[in-house]
């Protein structure tokens, strides 16, 4: 009997909106705004209607739609018209990104299932597998792998590090931008850099991915932006899609997302050796058995 699979949901609109936002033009980031506080206006607007109401032109509705990967504004209307019934109000309701000062406790955590739940369920559904197969195949055959990331990003990279560690692959992690900055200049051909900045504009992470990537190494962006000056810099760029909530920008559904990619670039390494990986797993395992107390 065949096992029935869930299928992935297909990517969302609205996490492509807002990852593009920040390379948006002034007058397509208008268009962006209108069309995630209400998709079922815009998709029974027509183009000139929504041009109006944003104060720009036709070129620019029709640009905005390119950007996002469309053929034009009909695309557009009938995307929104798939996506506009997840909300009775609109995304940005619904997907729970605010907190109100009268929200209750229960609200709050309710609000921060929603994003972290569609962080997860978007990240994956988005994902570029193809490159994420090639930043397998270049970490499982690399000669040294560096990872640089900072802030909460530094401990998704940190914790990246320890499960490549059990299964014996070596990596290093910085996230003081001299260590990370002399650790790439010794970097070449046959060497990984990754680099992890949920806004992909992290000066301390873009500066040694860029040195790595002149010395020869391949390089991996992990970021929330694919227009982000770090999605430009790398070889190989693997987006998340989350969304900021209000006093939680760059938070725990930026973290959760980005450790969804690198559980995945971990269990896939894992895969390319599966016996010397279960070896080093079961020698591990077995190495601290004696530090659980037991009942």
């Amino acid at each position: 009997m065949t096992s029935a699979v869930a299928a992935t949901p297909p990517p969302s609109l609205e996490a492509r909106i807002h990852g593009l936002l920040p390379a948006l033009s002034p007058a397509q980031a208008r268009i962006a705004t209108e069309v995630l506080r209400d998709p079922a206006a815009v998709a029974s607007s027509t183009i000139g209607q929504l041009a109006a109401r944003c104060g720009t032109s036709l070129p620019s509705v029709t640009r905005f739609c390119l950007a996002l990967g469309l053929s034009g504004y009909a695309e557009l209307r009938l995307a929104l018209a798939a996506e506009s019934g997840r909300s009775s109000l609109s995304w940005e309701r619904g997907t729970g990104a605010e907190v109100g000062p009268d929200d209750s406790l229960d609200d709050v955590l309710r609000t921060l299932l929603r994003a972290d739940t569609r962080a997860l369920e978007d990240t994956v559904a988005s994902l570029d597998i193809d490159a994420l197969g090639r930043a397998v195949s270049a970490i499982s055959n690399a000669r040294r792998i560096d990872m640089y990331a900072v802030s909460g990003s530094a401990s998704v990279a940190e914790d990246l590090r320890l499960r490549l560690h059990r299964i014996g692959r070596g990596a290093n992690t910085w996230s003081d931008v001299h260590n990370a900055l002399t650790s790439a200049a010794l970097l070449g051909a046959g060497d990984v850099a990754v680099g992890i900045s949920h806004s992909g504009e992290t000066i301390e992470v873009l500066e040694p991915l860029e040195r790595a990537g002149r010395q020869g190494a391949t390089t991996v962006a992990i970021t929330n932006y694919p227009r982000s000056p770090l999605a430009r810099t790398a070889d190989i760029v693997l987006v998340t899609s989350a969304r900021d909530v209000t006093f939680r920008s760059g938070g725990l559904s930026g973290r959760h997302a980005q450790m969804i990619v690198l559980d995945a670039l971990y269990l896939g390494v894992a895969q390319r050796d599966y016996p010397l990986a279960e070896q080093a797993f079961d020698a591990t395992s077995e190495a601290v058995s004696t530090h659980r107390r037991r009942p």
